[in-house]
């Protein structure tokens, strides 16, 4: 329950509670003393992700399909075909850019549209159902991709034993981002969009809505609901969409705020 070098007291708390809550099932049934471990202060999270548009997601796409390739070398020819399918891979399923890199061809069924992800945040092994159009394109891409590395490791792969680098998929995605749109945004912002966008469209789905938040928090491999919830706070809609549900009465459900935040 020690806090990490690499996390925040957020992450922490959210890693942490289900210890915590076992612990406390214990103690109030009398079957353990053990102190409960000190709970980090929650932080106020000031992360916006960026609100994706349709139109800045067309431009993006299509120059992923028209990445210019300059001569016909190996890496070039790799590149040309990976880069429409790594990226549409991220989109389509919220998986983490870590998640995507380190997949082994062992761990793609093809056959059933499965992931699996052994390597993830906080080493939590979870499974991710494709989309057929995703499972359909990535069975072009492996048969494509085998032609040039046929004895590969990586399905993604840099070479014929080693997958991409965190540093590839960050300039990758700014090089082409740029080229055809102005706002600022990462890779890692698709899988915000991912989990939005599914939230978004559960509005009416009435007593639907958990179940499905259940099956969205397996899928993107969180460790409780709470990480899951978490984007229910940030979607970006989420405002004008309240709006249109409530009319009049929105300002009592969320009103004005009348102090700083750093008051409190």
């Amino acid at each position: 329950c020690a806090q990490r070098i690499t996390e925040k007291n957020n992450s922490t708390r959210s890693r942490i509670y289900p210890v915590i809550n076992f612990l406390q099932y214990l103690q109030n049934r009398g079957l353990t003393d053990i102190k409960l471990p000190d709970i980090p202060r929650h932080e106020q999270s000031t992360y916006i992700p960026h609100a994706f548009t349709e139109q800045e997601l067309s431009n993006f796409f299509h120059e992923c399909d028209n990445y210019p390739i300059h001569n016909n070398r190996l890496m070039d020819r790799n590149l040309k075909i990976t880069i429409p399918v790594f990226f549409r891979l991220l989109y389509s399923s919220g998986i983490r850019t870590t998640e995507a890199r380190h997949l082994k061809v062992a761990d793609v069924d093809l056959s059933n549209g499965i992931l699996n992800v052994h390597q993830s945040k906080g080493h939590s092994q979870h499974y991710i159902v494709l989309h057929d159009t995703m499972n359909s394109l990535l069975k072009q891409y492996h048969e494509a991709i085998s032609i040039l590395y046929p004895e590969r490791i990586f399905f993604f792969p840099a070479t014929a034993d080693t997958g991409r680098s965190c540093l590839w998929v960050w300039s990758t995605f700014r090089k082409i981002w740029d080229k055809v749109n102005t706002s600022h945004a990462t890779a890692y912002q698709l899988r915000h969009h991912y989990a939005t966008e599914n939230i978004n469209k559960w509005i009416d789905s009435g007593f639907d809505f958990y179940d499905k938040l259940i099956y969205l928090s397996k899928s993107m491999g969180h460790s409780n609901l709470e990480s899951t919830k978490y984007y229910y706070s940030i979607v970006p809609s989420m405002t004008s969409i309240l709006e249109e549900k409530t009319e009049e009465s929105f300002d009592e459900i969320i009103p004005e705020v009348a102090y700083e935040e750093g008051d409190e």
